[in-house]
């Protein structure tokens, strides 16, 4: 029996539409949120990936700013920027586009952002409180494959997880949600001896390689729950994931598609994490969490 599908363009549609309902409730407080983007240089995949978070803004009723600059920018005038936004009441959420240009140092970047406007979720205060489970601003990939289980009814307590991938931006706070929902985790990477051996005994297998159809059926444990977090091009150029989607669905039991899948869940939770932050910021809105 084929493997049930993760339909993340329809949860992502059912939680901006929850999304959308809150920010009209703050708009009759007069509070907006409001999110600045700062985009470096003239990467086309960055760029892509910005006008859609923009999009989104626009269409939840979000304050949404865009700054450009060229990838000859200082580092100097860039830190001040953030610090300009760091101060700017009408601004909750500040995100800065990566990758940077080699002349800046992405970690003094993230770190310059405020715990509190950091919806991304990187910067070491929220990553800090996340490993010790505390109320904190997730990274939105990690945080959105965590709904997209809980929108399926899928708990991962008690279960094996696998988690192929060790980046600081999806695999590794990946796993340490699955840590914090009760699972066992296992963290497999280029170093990783016999990978199979590993991803076959995973009740949930992630992967975040960035090899287009690196996870063949041989690598998956019959009903498994399979996440392909990987977005990449094959032969023909069209768009496709780190799994071996037809012959996956097969053996799995849930898998999400690419595109689709994750994709779609990591601008809403962008989405709902800025909604969060406007709420902090306002200590009388703690009650409408």
């Amino acid at each position: 029996m084929a493997a049930q599908i993760i339909n993340g363009k329809e949860i992502s549609k059912k939680i901006r539409s929850e999304i959308a309902k809150e920010v009209d409730e703050l708009k009759k407080l007069n509070v907006i949120p409001g999110l600045a983007v700062i985009l470096v240089g003239n990467n086309q995949a960055s760029r892509t990936y910005v006008k859609s978070k923009q999009k989104a803004c626009q269409e939840l009723g979000m304050h949404s700013l865009l700054f450009e600059y060229p990838e000859t920018i200082e580092e100097s005038e860039l830190l001040n920027k953030i610090e300009e936004l760091n101060h700017d009441d009408t601004i909750h959420g500040i995100l800065v586009q990566l990758p940077l240009p080699e002349h800046i140092n992405e970690v003094k970047v993230i770190e310059a952002i405020s715990p509190d406007k950091d919806v991304d979720g990187f910067h070491p205060i929220n990553i800090g409180r996340m490993m010790t489970g505390q109320d904190a601003f997730l990274p939105c990939t990690p945080y959105g494959i965590m709904v997209l289980l809980k929108e399926m009814g899928i708990d991962a307590a008690g279960k094996n997880v696998v988690v192929i991938g060790r980046s600081n931006i999806v695999g590794k706070p990946s796993g340490q949600l699955f840590l914090n929902e009760n699972a066992t985790v296992t963290y497999c990477h280029s170093k990783t001896k016999d990978l199979k051996a590993h991803t076959k005994k995973a009740d949930i297998l992630v992967s975040a390689v960035g090899k287009a159809n690196f996870i063949t059926a041989d690598f998956i444990k019959e009903g498994a729950v399979v996440i392909d977090v990987g977005i990449n091009r094959n032969e023909d150029g069209k768009l496709c994931g780190d799994v071996a989607f037809e012959e996956a669905k097969e053996i799995a039991g849930y898998i999400t598609p690419v595109p689709g899948g994750v994709g779609p869940m990591t601008i809403t939770m962008l989405m709902y994490n800025t909604l969060k932050a406007a709420k902090k910021f306002q200590p009388a809105l703690q009650k409408t969490k």
